[in-house]
């Protein structure tokens, strides 16, 4: 007989580091309790999964100007406060290391130590002209209906 673990699932909607810390210090939490957990990547979230480096891809028009707009990958997020033009984010990361807290790239690799599922919406891909080259190794790529598969049976669903 099986034994059913608890689930745990979170949408991270935000691109900003502070809210994709807390999202994923959530999960290493809960997949250290033994819990399946899963983080649904959607828009703006997509970027803590892109590649620091630029990936060579044909892209239209728009989906260029998105590119460039956006940050590119979990070292280049803003603050969703006190940003102060870019030194937020510096000071944040300082104060971090000096409490021997991980950063977010060593929290995002323990996720996927642990077993942490992350899922970028396809959906969200198109509309944004992201493309799997752009976005790290070892995600997977789903729709929303995935997500509400996994949602359904857990116990805790949190949107960040």
């Amino acid at each position: 007989m099986t034994e059913n673990k608890e689930k745990t699932t979170i949408v991270l909607f935000s691109g900003e580091l502070d809210k994709a810390i807390a999202a994923f210090i959530i999960a290493n939490g809960a997949a250290a309790y033994d819990q399946e957990v899963t983080i649904f990547f959607t828009f703006w979230g997509l970027n803590a999964l892109r590649n620091d480096e630029q990936a060579v891809v044909k892209k239209g028009f728009l989906e260029t100007m998105f590119a460039k707009m956006m940050p590119r990958g979990p070292n280049k997020l803003g603050l969703s406060k006190m940003n102060f033009g870019g030194m937020g984010p510096k000071m944040i990361k300082h104060v971090m290391k000096k409490h021997n807290a991980l950063s977010l790239p060593e929290l995002i690799e323990l996720a996927k130590e642990q077993g942490v599922k992350l899922v970028a919406c396809t959906m969200t891909m198109d509309l944004l002209g992201l493309q799997k080259e752009e976005l790290m190794e070892g995600i997977e790529y789903a729709g929303v209906a995935a997500y509400l598969g996994d949602a359904t049976d857990a116990k805790v669903n949190l949107f960040i």
